[in-house]
């Protein structure tokens, strides 16, 4: 088990744990919260032993392996699949160990062995299935890390953290940078996963999804919870009430105290009375109020003039260099609506985004913007936008010249900018403070249309609640992106699909959605649907008969497969016997050994064979007919 008793620790003169104690089971998945800076990344550093505490201690057993997703990484040469296998150490170790010439036979057949029971054979296969859980193509395994931007190598971080054998896995925000489908997937993965899991997150729907506990940091303490994010949320505000009445209750005690003393204190006969109750009030454990509202306070003010409509779109395709991403584009947007955009990753969702913002233009069709249909647009290259030399206040002023600064300063604050954030240099800032000064400045300009790119990366659940109600109260036009299920809930009231190269309205909430996502069934063909059931079941018909020569080769290279590790199996079952090498003619075991390494590299191919004509057949079946 985890232990970690009685921590203290002071991080830039700022005491973050003083008395901190919590455990963890074995296979327990627990999430850790709690406010921005109250920390949460430092809690991991001081399990990996990153940091000392000034007291107390972080324990765990020794044979157990402890894996933490990176959140930098320098960019590598590396191939994705490859930066992806290294997570495995054990077995790269092995494999630069039988680069050594002067091994023995018998060191040989040992190294050979432990791969096989480091699974070295599957490695490829399972680094690819993580791979295209998480987002990426078949064509992206063969890239450099260092061709991917920052998002796509948190990605690949996180790959290598899941491919990385562990007992205790820790992760840091993980789903920031994942779109809704990769954050299923994941959900899906940790689910199976039977190791021991402390994850930071701010979905709550993830955190319910994947956890069994909660693990709160505040107050410089932690205090674990059974249950999920919205089982802690209750506990959580039933303890707070009990505070909130014990708190009222001993106020009242000390002030009846106080007015005794200060009443008797000078009368003879009662100043022994007095003085034992000063004595009681000095010595009192005082409670501190308990605060249950939220420290972000926010409007996005309503836009003075709307058009009707805001945009519209004809027959519009979109692409980059020639290249067409999305096909026939017909929809509009009037004031009031709420659309969050959804799809697989690659479908054209951030190119929709752009197209309504001005930043892409239609490759055909006709694009209409009306006379009041002001943009606001946030997406997380934003951030790199800012002045980092320049602090929040001047960012403001910027924004709003005729702004007195007291007026700057008082906006700031209800976006949870204290007085001495507001003139630190942006620099200084955390990815979620930039988020919040970001989407500040795009409040200030009064959009007639807010379109929003995953705007809840690095948000705390707080901020997000707090984003959520305001844009609720917003009451301009809506479009988002967000893997934020709670978020799109919330704020959502149609949903628009981009799929096979098509935006279209879909016909079911969101639960609908993600049931679809997790469990792939046949596509909506519009025609088919309005066809008889006779033309339908015509059309499935046509379309398992056009697939059929793949599934065929993919069962060949299953079994191709299934025959070479058999066989492989048979020659390393061999290898790893020191007969063999005792009784055996040197030419003998060369061949074996020779055998051994043609068949894994068969092996090698016929797997990527195999990945290959799966996700094409998997492209495929989702193409309707």
């Amino acid at each position: 088990m985890l232990q970690v008793s009685d921590i203290a620790l002071t991080r830039a003169d700022v005491p973050l744990f003083d008395g901190m104690t919590f455990t963890v089971h074995p296979g327990q998945k627990v999430g850790v919260v709690g406010a921005n800076g109250i920390g949460k990344s430092t809690l991991f550093a001081l399990i990996l032993h990153r940091l000392m505490p000034e007291r107390g201690d972080v324990e765990y057993p020794r044979p157990w392996r402890v894996c933490h997703m990176a959140q930098e990484m320098q960019p590598s040469a590396r191939h994705a699949i490859d930066f992806v296998i290294d997570g495995c150490e054990d077995l790269r170790c092995t494999e630069q160990a039988l680069t050594n010439p002067e091994l023995s036979d018998e060191q040989l057949a040992e190294l050979h062995a432990r791969l096989d029971d480091l699974g070295a054979y599957q490695a490829k296969s399972r680094a690819g299935q993580i791979l295209t859980g998480l987002g990426f193509g078949a064509g992206d395994f063969a890239k450099p890390h260092k061709s991917f931007s920052g998002g796509w190598r948190i990605r690949l971080n996180l790959a290598k953290a899941l491919m990385t054998p562990a007992d205790l896995l820790l992760l840091d925000e993980p789903t920031n940078h994942l779109d809704l489908e990769a954050t299923l997937w994941l959900e899906n993965w940790l689910k199976r996963w039977p190791g021991t899991l402390l994850a930071i997150a701010h979905d709550r729907e993830f955190l319910d999804n994947t956890t069994d506990h909660i693990l709160h940091i505040a107050d410089r303490q932690a205090t674990l919870y059974r249950g999920g994010y919205s089982s802690f949320e209750r506990q959580r505000a039933e303890t707070l009430t009990r505070q909130r009445v014990q708190y009222a209750r001993q106020q009242k005690q000390i002030a009846h105290m106080e007015d005794f003393v200060r009443r008797f204190r000078a009368k003879a006969s009662k100043a022994k009375q007095a003085q034992s109750r000063l004595k009681a009030l000095e010595r009192m454990d005082r409670m501190l109020p308990v605060h249950l509202s939220s420290p972000y306070s926010f409007p996005i003010t309503a836009p003075r003039r709307m058009s009707h409509p805001l945009v519209s779109l004809r027959d519009v395709s979109l692409g980059y260099d020639g290249v067409r991403v999305l096909d026939d584009i017909g929809q509009t947007i009037l004031p009031g609506a709420r659309i969050g955009i959804i799809g697989a990753n690659g479908a054209g969702k951030s190119t929709f985004l752009k197209c309504l913002v001005r930043e892409l233009q239609p490759q055909s069709g006709e694009l209409m913007f009306g006379e009041h249909s002001s943009t606001g647009y946030f997406a997380q290259h934003q951030l790199e936008l800012l002045d980092a030399t320049a602090s929040a206040l001047a960012t403001v002023a910027d924004h709003k010249p005729i702004w007195r600064e007291q007026q700057s300063r008082d906006f700031l604050g209800t976006w949870g900018f204290d007085a001495g954030m507001i003139e630190r240099p942006i620099s200084s800032l955390s990815g979620g403070e930039k988020a919040r000064l970001v989407l500040a400045c795009i409040a200030l300009h009064e959009p007639a249309l807010l379109v929003l790119d995953e705007p809840t990366n690095h948000l705390d659940i707080e901020m997000r609640e707090s984003l959520a109600r305001a844009l609720q109260d917003y009451t301009g036009a809506l479009v988002i992106v967000a893997h934020d299920r709670s978020l799109l809930t919330s704020v959502v009231d149609e949903f628009w699909l981009a799929d096979n190269g098509c935006i279209r309205v879909f016909q079911g909430d969101l639960a609908a959605y993600t049931e679809r996502t997790a469990m792939p069934a046949a596509p909506i063909n519009e025609r088919a649907r309005r066809s008889s059931r006779t033309d339908q079941r015509r059309a499935s018909a046509e379309k398992r008969a056009a697939l059929q020569p793949l599934r065929n080769e993919l069962s060949e290279l299953e079994r191709s497969m299934d025959a070479i590790t058999a066989e492989l199996r048979g020659v390393e079952g061999e290898l790893a016997d020191p007969e063999v090498y005792r009784s055996a003619q040197p030419d003998a075991v060369d061949a074996l050994l020779r055998n051994a390494a043609k068949l894994r590299s068969r092996l090698e191919e016929t797997e990527e064979r195999w990945l290959a004509r799966s996700n094409e057949l998997e492209t495929l079946a989702d193409q309707p007919r």
